[in-house]
């Protein structure tokens, strides 16, 4: 430890320290003191204190190393136990140089799982014991109880849905296949395939709506063709697995219809696959279960100054509505004085009119439905609404603020209003208030209003009458308008228990509602826990690929749910326990925002619960984690250096950096965050680079013995809008493909990991349209002028019959992302984040601006166009030819029939961006936001009159083109000239 130092974060921080002494001591009472490597494993370190203690007193005194265990204080200035000992100690990071050897305690195996679990999600077990907390004790030991059951009825399932768990088929929609197979009619596919363990290889001829049971007969019979087998084969024996990827292909499915074989077949690519014996998934799934039965199942400062005195405004909410006339305002002592109120939501405001200072929230009810009594301390939260209209923040958490020693704290008390518990009445007591609710019969004028109201799309708020007629024909609501239930729930009197009775009964009878619909009642307005409790009835209906494009809004609305065991948690690890894909990106939108001390207590607690169910997993996300950390260090060692070095010697020095050992072993042989069917084998350091823009982003790039993967690693950038925003566009695609239109979108994969870091898929043989423009004219200036240069490169990349085939691609994949651009608003559209694959495909990167915020500079708006559609795209569409209006007229059609499908499902992207204002986004934070998208969508208007007005964006989009390539111009000058 050098002179002046105190606590190693330094020393873990710099690669250049490979040499740290280490102060062991010994249970014996022995003091050893010796150098050891930063990349020495704990295992080794072990061993190495043996060897130094033989020599030293009541060595014999010491029993089997297995018996003792080292604890350390870590960076968090906590005492930790350090069970798993493959983990490298400048992984370990200690806050000293000490070690300390202690004899081992309890169960190993639970102990370890236990440290592995906590090391995995970022936050201690002791962090949730030292809450003393009942509800999250109780929360703890229920999910544990809930996913470890599901973990054992998992390993008993027979062959076929253990392998849709592990390893769920990548289907395309059935309409797109269709559509192709009529494109492709009597065409053959090749498909290339051996068998595991040998390196022989058969090319057989299939027809692309074959089941697998075919093509694996053919297989076995081309097997025994070659090599005359003593023992006949059945193909049932059998499952075809993608070469070098964890994905399968089987069930009763044609082959076109798996998205790997349909992505062949459409890229002029051979399908490469591998026979694997069944023995050999049975003995995987026997690891698995052998892995989960292992773990045992043993259950295991001084007060600061007072503060001067501030005002207290507190308001009672359901929702967003309040259900009090006004708020009341008067002073309270912060901390050291004891109000005497029922509340929902304190506002903290100094004497300055309008200057809220902190919030928080609580429940009157706690999570057994016990009404509040006595003394409660909350702390509270910082920030504030950005309305100032609203000082309140019915939106926000309940939970309190865990950063107690630098925030405001409330001292309050809830009245003992009886001797007694008082509890919320039971769902058989409300049922017995609602069956007393009174017949009505509506008139014509009254029937004909009511049609109105629930086909207004676009509502924002009611009128008293339509509130009145509302609530009057409930019933015919219920029966005749089933999807207008959110609108029936919005005008519910919540502070009159006669009406949530009438309601509650209402919702007993509700017929379920399609996701669409149903996704709206999660939001923060319809916090009533059985509508919500409807709500994951309805939901639970989705197969496995619907609620995968959904996780992301589901997993963000967990911030409003009031108490952590709710349905929408169990529906969730449910899911994700029973499909692993599920499950795996589950745990990422989790983890990534643990950083967050609003969510971090029960997003932490649903990660530990989903990681007890899946502890043959643990190793693998222990993995990714470790990979990740790699990455960042090696992200912050590049931004060093490039600040004093040339970005040659600094690449030069990445690479130096990436062939060490522990990052090597790090970064390879890792399941994909991005894609858990992927594993990233072997790190190539010599085609590693890092990127030009300011965060200085890593490239990086995996091959194995089928093929190349590359991944970028971001460290400084909000990755969450543009996962947003690819979710949108998967969704889009998806819509359309199920309606037999296939634009050839590529939403390539975008996963945020962390704060502020995340990955990036590569997509291989592409290249930004600037690029390519500047590649092919002889100025800057001229280069986005030169409408030849994409049709010139296209040609270049596919000679010959090629060609007709590379400009469909183009044509369908500008048409999909014109109007997949304008929908959205995307904003910040220039040639660099606008790409082309050598194929054909357009797409679009980078999404750092959405919902009609564009950017300006001096004041002035530099996006003039609803999307881009220039002249050199008309070029490449048209191919090469001014007079080939044809060409171009199918391209407006493919833009207008997508456009329409997209404005019949309006309601479903709403929702879903709606249920995104949780994640706290700059440019989605409140429903004014989301209006863009309601214009865009033409939400509200007929088809016709939605489609009339798009064909005007269209023909503006068109004309004002030679804007954009001004725009274009200007963006590539300042980019030289950086």
């Amino acid at each position: 430890m050098p002179p002046g130092v105190y606590g190693m974060q330094d020393v873990w921080e710099r690669e250049g320290w490979q040499q740290i002494n280490i102060e062991f001591l010994l249970p014996t009472g022995i003091y050893l003191n010796f150098p050891v490597a930063r990349s020495d494993t704990i295992s080794t370190i072990k061993k190495m204190v043996w060897k130094n203690a033989r020599n030293e007193p009541l060595f014999s005194a010491l029993s089997d190393p297995d018996a003792y265990v080292f604890t350390c204080i870590n960076m968090t200035a906590e005492r930790e136990e350090l069970e798993d000992e493959q983990r490298r100690l400048c992984d370990v990071r200690p806050f000293m140089p000490i070690l300390r050897l202690v004899a081992r305690e309890g169960d190993r195996v639970e102990k370890l799982i236990t440290t592995q679990i906590s090391l995995l999600i970022g936050k201690g077990h002791h962090e949730f014991d030292s809450q003393k907390n009942h509800e999250v004790n109780e929360f703890r030991t229920k999910m544990r109880t809930f996913c470890e059951e599901r973990a054992q009825v998992r390993q008993m399932l027979p062959w076929e849905p253990w392998m849709e768990f592990n390893f769920p088929c990548d289907l395309e929609p059935c309409s797109v296949v269709a559509q192709s197979g009529k494109s492709h009619s009597g065409k053959k596919i090749l498909v290339n395939v051996k068998f595991e363990g040998s390196e022989e290889t058969f090319v057989l001829q299939q027809d692309p709506q074959d089941l697998p049971m075919f093509l694996k007969r053919n297989a076995l019979r081309k097997k025994s063709n070659v090599f005359r087998p003593a023992k006949q084969e059945k193909p049932e024996d059998y499952t075809l697995q993608v070469n070098g990827r964890w994905e399968f292909i089987y069930g009763k499915y044609p082959l076109c219809q798996f998205k790997y074989i349909f992505t062949c077949l459409h890229g002029g690519i051979t399908p490469h696959l591998t026979m694997v014996h069944h023995s050999v998934i049975i003995k995987f799934q026997e690891e698995q279960g052998g892995l989960s039965n292992q773990v045992s199942r043993t259950r295991a400062q001084s007060k600061p100054p007072p503060l001067p005195l501030k005002r207290v405004r507190r308001h009672f909410y359901t929702g967003t509505r309040s259900v009090i006339n006004r708020g009341t305002t008067f002073h309270v002592s912060l901390v050291a004085y004891v109000v005497d109120f029922n509340l929902c939501e304190l506002d903290l405001q100094c004497d300055v009119l309008d200057c809220p200072l902190a919030w928080v929230n609580t429940m009157v009810f706690d999570y057994k439905d016990q009404l509040k009594t006595g003394e409660f301390s909350l702390s509270t939260w910082p920030s504030v609404p950005d309305d100032k209209g609203d000082l309140l923040n019915p939106m926000g958490t309940v939970e309190k603020n865990p950063n107690i020693d630098s925030t405001a704290g409330l001292l309050i008390r809830f009245p003992n209003i009886r001797p007694h518990p008082l509890y919320y009445p039971p769902i058989e007591k409300l049922n017995e208030l609602g069956m007393n609710g009174e017949k009505v019969v509506a008139t014509k004028e009254e029937h004909l209003k009511l049609r109105e109201i629930v086909d207004n799309k676009n509502y924002t708020e009611f009128f008293e009458d339509e509130k009145e007629l509302l609530w009057k024909l409930r019933e015919e609501v219920r029966q005749r308008y089933p999807e207008s239930l959110p609108k029936l729930l919005l005008i519910t009197k919540w502070n009159k228990h006669e009406d949530v009775a009438q309601m509650v009964g209402l919702l007993r009878k509700w017929q379920d509602l399609p996701a669409i619909h149903a996704l709206e009642l999660l939001d923060y307005s319809f916090p009533d826990p059985h509508v919500r409790s409807f709500t994951i009835r309805c939901l639970g209906n989705l197969r496995n690929d619907e609620l995968f494009q959904y996780l992301l809004q589901l997993v963000q609305v967990l911030k409003y749910e009031s108490y952590l065991d709710c349905d929408l948690t169990c529906f969730l690890l449910e899911r994700a326990l029973s499909n692993k894909k599920i499950g795996h990106f589950l745990f990422w939108h989790l983890r990534s925002e643990m950083h967050v001390p609003s969510v971090s207590l029960r997003f932490g607690l649903i990660l530990e619960a989903y990681c007890r169910g899946s502890i043959f997993l643990i190793k693998s996300l222990m993995k990714q984690n470790e990979a990740l950390n790699k990455m960042k260090a090696l992200n912050d060692f590049v931004k060093s250096g490039s600040q004093k070095a040339t970005r040659i010697q600094t690449t030069e020095d990445m690479k130096v950096c990436i062939k060490q050992d522990t990052y090597m072993e790090a970064l390879s042989d890792v399941v994909s965050p991005l894609n858990p069917s992927i594993v990233l084998c072997e790190l190539c350091a010599d085609k590693c680079k890092f990127m030009d823009s300011k965060m200085k982003p890593l490239w990086l790039m995996y091959k194995d013995k089928y093929d190349h993967v590359g991944i970028i690693f971001k460290n400084g950038d909000d990755l969450r809008q543009d996962m947003l925003t690819l979710q949108m566009i998967q969704l889009m695609d998806v819509l359309w493909k199920t309606e037999g239109l296939d634009l050839r979108m590529l939403p390539y994969g975008c996963l945020s990991t962390g704060n502020k870091t995340g990955l990036i898929e590569v997509v291989k043989n592409s290249d930004t349209i600037a690029n390519i423009q500047r590649n092919n004219s002889n100025s800057a200036a001229t280069a986005a002028f030169n409408k030849d240069a994409l049709l010139n490169w296209l040609k270049s990349k596919n000679p010959g019959d090629k060609l007709d085939q590379a400009i469909e691609e183009f044509t369908l994949s500008c048409a999909g992302y014109c109007v997949a651009t304008y929908v959205l608003g995307i904003g910040d559209r220039h040639s660099d984040n606008i790409m082309i694959r050598e194929t054909g495909q357009l797409f679009h990167i980078d999404f750092g601006h959405f919902l009609g915020n564009f950017k300006s500079k001096f004041g002035i708006n530099r996006e003039r166009v609803p999307f881009i559609l220039t002249y050199d795209f008309v070029h490449v569409i048209q191919e090469g030819r001014t007079n080939n209006s044809e060409k171009f007229e199918r391209f407006r059609e493919y833009c207008e029939q997508a456009y329409k499908i997209l404005c019949r499902n309006g309601t479903l992207f709403v929702n879903l961006f709606a249920l995104m204002k949780a994640a706290g986004l700059p440019e989605l934070s409140s429903s004014k936001d989301i209006q863009y998208l309601k214009d865009s969508l033409a939400l509200g208007k007929s088809e016709e009159e939605a489609l009339k007005n798009f064909k005007v964006k269209f023909n503006e989009a068109l004309r004002e083109s030679w804007k954009t390539k001004v725009n274009w111009m200007m963006h590539s000058f300042a980019k030289d000239n950086r």
